[in-house]
């Protein structure tokens, strides 16, 4: 499901005679940022000393309507005061995507401008992020309630299937190592436990909609006190308090997640409603989403992310897991719903 390492070489030399078409020159320097579900590139124009983030599409992830419905969404955060977000930056035509060939794959490229800022750092004060990102999260939840979206607007439905279950978009969490039968136990106990959770939360309007699904620290931008959410690519629909889950993405186990919750919370409800039930959902959707990274991890090799983190990921995943059980439990009830 990967790219192979010289990907991004390959990428580079197809990505510059493009540049133009975006109003760059033929100066124009690309460095590569990331390697993920995309590949990204900042392009630096020494004459204009303008940058932009291209963003390389992985094949096959996401379709062409997909794309144009994240940018539709995007542009319209664009104008909203209290959201601040990365905007997508038009070609000189006026259209946001550009297709490319590298051997025989076809695939799309999209550019956003510079956002200056960095990822908050984990030594930071992160319960002051936390606060801030529950805020940014409740805004771009209102506005997801109010917004007509145009016709055609297409992103992927993140349930239960989709994340984890037979119709997951990055695989099985099982592919990750050699679990022992009583290790795949335990973790298919708590996958159950997860799936009637949710089975009971329900997908009312109140709780499911139009949402970022990756609002990691590496997705944040802070500038001073200006905090910036970028790569809307995995937006789609899904419970809202899913956004704080993915906040917390590959840091489940950090001893302050009950303090980042709390601040999410709070911050968040200064903008929008959160009921008791739907904070109370919020460790079972962590727990998805650490069974989600755990097949991302297993599926995306190449990635320097999945590199550092494999060699402790599973075991630390069965401690979560256990620690999970302790709160809830598997019911009867939950075994007889599988």
């Amino acid at each position: 499901m990967g790219h192979p390492t010289s990907y991004p070489d390959a990428l580079q030399a197809v990505l510059k005679p493009l540049l133009p078409q975006w109003g760059l020159t033929k100066e124009t320097s690309l460095r590569l940022l990331t390697v993920s579900e995309n590949v990204t590139f900042l392009a630096w124009d020494p004459q204009s000393d303008s940058r932009l983030i291209l963003r390389v599409h992985r094949p096959g992830y996401t379709t062409r309507e997909e794309i144009t419905s994240e940018l539709d969404w995007l542009n319209a955060l664009t104008l909203q005061p209290d959201i601040h977000v990365g905007s997508p930056a038009p070609l000189l035509d006026g259209s946001y995507i550009a297709d490319i060939t590298v051997g025989e794959i076809t695939t799309q490229v999209v550019a956003f401008n510079f956002v200056a800022g960095n990822e908050p750092a984990l030594d930071d004060d992160l319960c002051h992020w936390y606060y801030r990102l529950g805020q940014s999260a409740a805004h771009l939840h209102c506005h997801s309630e109010q917004w007509a979206r145009p016709d055609g607007f297409r992103r992927r439905i993140w349930r239960f299937d989709t994340i984890i279950g037979e119709q997951s978009a990055w695989g099985d969490w099982r592919d990750l190592q050699p679990f022992s039968p009583q290790e795949l136990q335990l973790l298919g106990d708590v996958e159950q436990s997860v799936k009637a959770a949710l089975t009971h939360y329900g997908e009312s309007p109140q709780r499911f909609g139009l949402v970022h699904c990756d609002m990691r620290l590496a997705n944040l931008l802070v500038d001073g006190d200006q905090l910036t959410v970028i790569d809307f690519d995995d937006c789609g629909l899904c419970w809202f308090g899913w956004d704080f889950a993915t906040a917390v993405s590959f840091i489940e186990d950090d001893p302050r997640i009950e303090a980042f919750c709390h601040a999410w919370v709070e911050g968040y409800r200064t903008q929008r409603a959160f009921s008791t039930s739907d904070e109370a959902l919020l460790p079972v959707l962590v727990m998805l989403r650490r069974l989600q990274l755990t097949a991302w991890i297993a599926s995306h090799p190449e990635t320097s992310t999945a590199q550092e983190l494999r060699a402790q990921w599973g075991s630390n995943t069965l401690r979560l897991a256990r620690e999970y059980l302790q709160r809830f439990p598997l019911s009867t009830d939950s075994v007889q719903g599988a």
